[in-house]
């Protein structure tokens, strides 16, 4: 089981890393990983979840393009996701998240130079705005199409929040946001526009998901991160509690068909590597043990054709090589057909990010 994996694969030291922050990652470290060789490195892949910015340390698409190109595998294309990152400085408040997406249009006419590698970095753009507006969300969904020059795909606006949890910087949302019917009309409004909703909450608000994707059929839901199972703060020590109400909620959440689930992005609320700890980063084998209860099920729950990968980069970079995710999900799904790769690991990209 993952708890006792944590025990074999980290060193305890004196400070636990606080799991409610993104931490940069620390390169000397990442180079003490045990080397890989990319499993079936043809497979072609969509790197559902990237982001490009500049939070205390620089990830641009020379960055990216290192990480991915000494990675061996066949990354053919990303999707940036917003991270409040290069926002506008001055303007009207509503429509400063826009100043994202230009910088997302101009790194992905950076990418498309091929300077810096062949995969189609920022191949789809997904932005902030927030459904609760009003009247101006009309307004920032068209600024932010204007700016993404032809790649805007979809809205994200996170809803994460627990009572029992260390509140982190990023966590800004009430309790029950995405069940505010005000909040649902606005979702509506991206979804007339062919745009995507993508949902970010902990495990114990997946039902608010499904109560927003039953209350909004006509809206394409991607919940990221395999709903954020956490393992961290009142949630340490309850690992087996976690997996029963996390695989209860993605249960009922299957059962909507207008939703898709991102695999991964787990890292830093499933906590279960203690990476501030650990000597070397885990092998792509010690992480599917680590993430195989929350990957596994949500194949099994919603299918192949509504599941897609994702990296979390570089979110996820603090405790693992580029090379060494997609290893992960390699041998996780070692047992499906090659037709249930190809839609997890680009079809189902391809199809809803329209690529």
């Amino acid at each position: 089981m993952a708890g006792g994996n944590r025990h074999r694969v980290v060193k305890q030291l004196a400070n636990p890393t606080d799991f409610s922050r993104t931490s940069p990652p620390n390169e000397e470290w990442l180079a003490r990983s045990v080397p890989e060789s990319a499993i079936e490195p043809e497979l072609p892949i969509i790197d559902a979840h990237i982001h490009l910015r500049h939070h205390g340390y620089r990830y641009f698409v020379e960055e990216y393009a290192r990480d991915l190109d000494s990675s061996g595998h066949n990354v053919e294309a990303s999707i940036f996701i917003e991270c409040r990152s290069m926002y506008r400085a001055h303007g009207p408040e509503h429509l400063k998240s826009v100043g994202e997406t230009e910088f997302a249009a101009g790194m992905a006419a950076i990418g498309a130079s091929g300077k810096y590698t062949s995969s189609r970095v920022v191949a789809g753009i997904v932005a902030n705005a927030d459904p609760m507006l009003g009247e101006p969300l009309l307004e920032v969904l068209d600024a932010h199409i204007r700016a993404a020059n032809g790649r805007l795909r979809g809205i994200r606006h996170g809803a994460k929040w627990d009572a029992d949890l260390v509140v982190g910087s990023i966590n800004r949302a009430p309790p029950g946001l995405y069940l505010e019917p005000e909040f649902h009309r606005g979702v509506r409004q991206i979804a007339a526009r062919e745009l995507l909703f993508e949902a970010s909450v902990y495990h114990p608000q997946i039902s608010d998901v499904t109560r927003l994707a039953q209350a909004v059929p006509e809206a394409r839901i991607v919940l990221i991160h395999s709903g954020s199972p956490v393992g961290y703060g009142g949630y340490a020590g309850r690992e087996k509690e976690v997996l029963a109400r996390w695989r209860a909620s993605m249960s009922e959440l299957a059962k909507c068909p207008n939703v898709t689930v991102k695999l991964g992005g787990i890292l830093m609320t499933l906590a279960n590597f203690d990476f501030g700890q650990a000597p070397r980063p885990p092998t792509s084998h010690e992480l599917a043990q680590l993430w195989r209860p929350f990957i596994e099920p949500c194949l099994e729950l919603f299918g192949a054709e509504r599941c897609m990968v994702a990296s979390n980069f570089p979110v996820d970079k603090a405790g693992m090589g580029y090379g060494t995710v997609w290893n992960m999900f390699k041998r996780i799904t070692s047992g499906c057909s090659q037709g249930e790769k190809q839609a997890i690991f680009s079809g189902t990209a391809q199809r809803l990010y329209r690529l």
